[in-house]
């Protein structure tokens, strides 16, 4: 454990143990090995939300920002293309960076290519799509063999591993692309959006990030993970004064199992049974509920052995 996680790391662990005393057990922490991990699970989750306010402040090259350049980021860019004052393309690399992923061999390359046309000339920005998803549909069409060449590592990230490229599929890219696009429904902007939202939430940053939350089941392939990450994401980097007031278990595999885990055992006990424990159990800890949702699902995997996951 870093040395200046410590003092957090005992405040968390008085904290779980206070909970578990005087308001409800916690059967799943009774074992101090298992307390540990999660206390651990808690720090690297910390550690995961507060990078993106780490990278935002720090400088960031262009190129990130450079579709035609190896090092293109989606999510570097966003900050870049938000520091520019293109508020719309900041919100369109997020989309980009969350429907994509990461892939562990092939890193960016899909939305890198994707974004930048396969270095054909243009880009797929916000302008270019919004104004003609259909084009966008038939690019993709024309060159998904292209993007899916062999021997170049390439596909999504982990967590949208079954994520398909297709532009013609009812649940592929193309779908997905069309979808979000109506989702925001230009000429309104990301900003417009969010702004009504935000105002018929009474500016509520946990009502309205469930509002957009809900909202966004028109967008195809965003369940419930992909959803949660973009909006969580959309607040950390400040685009719109939102953050989740909920772990929004339902739908979840991993979030569920370590609540349930964490409760009882493996409880019975219903998802908004369990998201109201979690709701009073943050109002101990004071970590934020994506960080609860995130330490949770890590932490069920494998309770009483510490162990990073980058994915």
């Amino acid at each position: 454990m870093r040395p200046k996680d410590r003092n957090l790391a005992r405040r968390l662990d008085d904290s779980l143990l206070s909970f578990d005393r005087n308001e409800r057990s916690l059967r799943g922490i009774q074992n101090a090995k298992s307390r540990r991990v999660l206390v651990e699970q808690l720090l690297e989750s910390i550690h995961r939300v507060n990078f993106v306010s780490v990278i935002r402040d720090r400088p960031i090259s262009n190129r990130r920002a450079d579709p035609t350049d190896q090092l293109f980021d989606p999510f570097k860019a966003s900050i870049v293309q938000q520091r520019l004052g293109n508020i719309d393309e900041a919100f369109w690399l997020v989309f980009l960076f969350v429907h994509f992923g990461r892939n562990t061999k092939g890193g960016w390359r899909y939305a890198r290519e994707v974004y930048g046309r396969l270095r054909q000339g243009g880009r797929w920005d916000w302008a270019s799509v919004s104004h003609n998803p259909a084009a966008f549909r038939a690019w993709l069409n024309a060159h998904e063999n292209d993007l899916k060449r062999p021997g170049v590592p390439g596909g999504f990230g982990n967590h949208r591993k079954y994520q398909s490229l297709s532009a013609t599929s009812p649940t592929g890219t193309g779908a997905a692309v069309q979808s979000y696009v109506r989702w925001v429904n230009p000429p309104r902007t990301h900003s417009q959006l969010m702004n009504d939202v935000c105002a018929l939430a009474g500016n509520d940053p946990q009502q309205a990030f469930d509002q957009l939350y809900r909202s966004m089941s028109a967008v195809t392939s965003f369940g419930r993970m992909a959803r949660f990450d973009y909006l969580t994401m959309i607040g950390k980097l400040q685009l719109a004064p939102i953050e989740p007031g909920s772990a929004y278990l339902q739908g979840s595999t991993g979030p569920l199992e370590g609540a349930r885990l964490l409760i009882g055992g493996r409880s019975r006990l219903s998802t908004r049974e369990l998201e109201t424990v979690l709701e009073d159990l943050n109002r101990r800890l004071n970590v934020g509920m994506q960080v609860m949702e995130d330490a949770l699902c890590n932490w069920q995997k494998s309770p009483r052995k510490l162990v990073r996951f980058r994915g």
